[in-house]
């Protein structure tokens, strides 16, 4: 059998990239039976046509907008890679940690990490209904839940009674996910009501820590929860590299799962 052509090769890396949100060059080589110096020309070939960018190893899409997707569709996106910046982000929580999780599927696995973890006195405030329920039983941690109107789709809690506890409270450090990090606009959700409560965690905590998979780079939400300056730092499997240039020279620490 011949091996695949330019445009064969360029349209199973769209192809994939499409299906996974990201691609990396060791999976296509392999895949397609051709070095990782070919493949890293055909991405670089089909970023300057705009339909990618290219990441430390692999590339992700461009210029995406984010839809609002229900919870367990999310969950089931980029899981391994969510696991990994879950279990780094964890790592950073120490005894008396007070800590603000918002309804991620990235900030779920932020939990489940912490529960390996010999650590004590962890006090946990969310709006997520799984973080609360994956807290059930252990005793290292108290849980806060916010209250207010339960979205459907992502099991979270919005409105009024859950911005009012958040300003009632202070709180040490903070997970903050998104549907979309776009360097220029900064970080996105999909919905008014989650944007809001999250820009009033940012105000509550002493620092902000972000936790996105490299899917979520180059897309955009509809609603901005902050620019980059509001971010501390940044935990992500992989980062395009003028991204993490930028994010770099602004002060924000990038920290690579």
């Amino acid at each position: 059998m011949s091996p695949p052509s330019p445009a064969e090769r360029r349209s199973y890396a769209l192809d994939q990239l499409e299906e996974q949100g990201h691609v990396s060059v060791n999976e296509l080589s392999g895949d397609l039976g051709v070095s990782d110096v070919t493949i890293r020309k055909d991405l670089q070939f089909l970023e300057d046509q705009d339909l990618l960018i290219r990441t430390h190893g692999g590339a992700i899409p461009a210029n995406q907008f984010a839809y609002d997707v229900p919870f367990e569709e999310k969950a089931q996106r980029q899981k391994e890679e969510k696991r990994r910046i879950g279990k780094t982000a964890a790592g950073m929580v120490t005894d008396q940690d007070t800590l603000i999780l918002d309804s991620g599927t990235t900030t779920l696995q932020i939990v489940r990490q912490i529960k390996d973890r010999n650590v004590e006195d962890i006090t946990i405030s969310t709006n997520s209904i799984h973080i609360a329920l994956e807290t059930v039983g252990i005793p290292a941690l108290k849980v806060l839940l916010l209250g207010g109107t339960v979205r459907s789709k992502s099991a979270s809690v919005v409105g009024p009674y859950a911005e009012k506890m958040l300003r009632d409270h202070a709180f040490s450090k903070l997970f903050l996910a998104g549907d979309g990090f776009d360097i220029d606009h900064g970080l996105t959700t999909t919905d008014d009501r989650e944007a809001y409560l999250n820009q009033l965690m940012i105000e509550s905590a002493e620092q902000t820590i972000v936790v996105v998979d490299s899917s979520k780079f180059g897309r955009r939400g509809l609603c901005r929860i902050c620019e980059t300056s509001a971010m501390d730092v940044v935990i992500t499997d992989a980062v395009p590299d003028g991204v993490d240039r930028r994010l770099r020279e602004s002060g924000v620490q990038v920290v690579i799962a």
